[in-house]
């Protein structure tokens, strides 16, 4: 009897790494946007709906982790990840609504450098199951 192939064996990204992809570029804009600030009226507003995006990605982060964990009966320890995640992202909207830039710029640079990481790992992950075992 033939076993259904998953989306990672088929080609096709999974719900875990569209989410981890979306919360890294989510990141990055708000990098970017960061900058604006210094430049452009416009700048706050797009940091705070960028904030808000990202936190939203960061929560689809953790549903995947969970959704990708509980059939499968794999490891939790992505739960954990995604879970750090948000409660980093937690910390980042706390220090930006004080107006503490002397912490919540470098927790942005770190969050950012730990979600390629992540995403790395995830895409690594896939190209693994791609290539099949090796011998």
């Amino acid at each position: 009897m033939a076993t259904p192939r998953t989306t990672a064996e088929q080609g096709g990204f999974t719900f875990p790494q569209i989410a981890i992809a979306l919360q890294t570029v989510a990141l990055f804009f708000q990098a970017v946007t960061a900058g604006l600030l210094l430049s452009s009226s416009h700048g706050e507003l797009l940091h705070g709906i960028g904030a808000r995006v990202m936190y939203g990605a960061s929560m689809l982060y953790v549903l995947a982790a969970i959704l990708a964990w509980r059939p499968g009966g794999g490891s939790p320890r992505p739960i954990l990840y995604a879970s750090g995640f948000l409660v980093l992202a937690s910390a980042q909207v706390v220090l930006g609504i004080a107006r503490m830039p002397s912490l919540h710029v470098p927790l942005g640079v770190l969050m950012f450098g730990l979600s390629l990481l992540a995403l790395g790992r995830a895409l690594a992950t896939r190209e693994r199951a791609r290539s099949g075992p090796r011998p």
